[in-house]
């Protein structure tokens, strides 16, 4: 099943095309949005893997939001519902997985439903890929290389085995992005696979990770998570 959100700045437009994704059994939950902003919140609160955008929404609109998404690592899937024909070029420049013209009609939603399913099928399949840049070389590493993430500013830095690689991407939103995968925010500098764990060290008033031979500072504000994240994976601290 996939669960959606459905963003239009007309409520009526809303509730039909929610009722139309209502009637599919491929479709679980759907939230809806009756604003650009309002559907960039439902990606912050929820799991979501397609969005279903009107393209002309004040203030936000559904292209401005399929450009904010496209920095995600890992973005859901975007169709645009709209009356207007002339976009459909741009759209899909943004990699739109469809575009659906109103008034919707119910066998044509069904298609973008199967295109939506078969991408996330496809993702079960494919190990997650991160872009990277290093030396002015663009390639792709696996997300279960990577040991660790350190945040510098704006950016982040990348750590696997025997290389680190930064990107634009802010740490705030890798936690976000990748907790699902089971990245666990130690400190507000450092986020860390707990699959690559080798060792939790604990004291009075200071905890600590190793990973890879590295040692990273767990905060204290920290601490009690990643003590239930350890219990759930049965790893015991020293």
């Amino acid at each position: 099943m996939i669960n959606v959100v459905v963003a239009d700045d007309e409520l009526p437009a809303v509730a039909e095309l929610a009722y139309l994704l209502s009637l599919d059994s491929r479709v679980g939950t759907i939230h809806r949005a009756n604003s650009g902003a309002e559907a960039l919140k439902a990606l912050e609160e929820f799991e979501v893997d397609a969005l279903f955008l009107d393209i002309h929404m004040p203030a936000l609109s559904g292209l401005d939001i399929a450009r904010v998404i496209s920095r995600f690592t890992r973005p859901p899937a975007v169709v645009f519902v709209t009356a207007d024909e002339d976009q459909a070029l741009e759209a899909f420049e943004l990699a739109a997985v469809d575009y659906v013209l109103k008034p919707v009609r119910p066998e044509r939603l069904a298609e973008s439903v199967r295109r939506i399913c078969e991408l996330a099928e496809e993702d079960t399949v494919k190990p997650d890929m991160v872009t990277v840049e290093k030396g002015g070389i663009t390639k792709m590493i696996r997300r279960d290389e990577i040991l660790y993430v350190q945040a510098q500013g704006d950016y982040a830095r990348l750590h696997i085995k025997d290389a680190s690689y930064l990107i634009r991407v802010p740490l705030n939103d890798l936690e976000q992005q990748w907790g699902a995968a089971g990245y666990v925010r130690i400190h507000r500098s450092y986020l860390v696979s707990m699959d690559k764990i080798d060792t939790v060290k604990l004291a009075t008033g200071k905890a600590v990770v190793l990973i890879g031979g590295t040692e990273l500072p767990v905060s204290r504000r920290a601490l009690p998570y990643l003590r239930e994240k350890l219990a759930a994976n049965r790893v015991r601290p020293l």
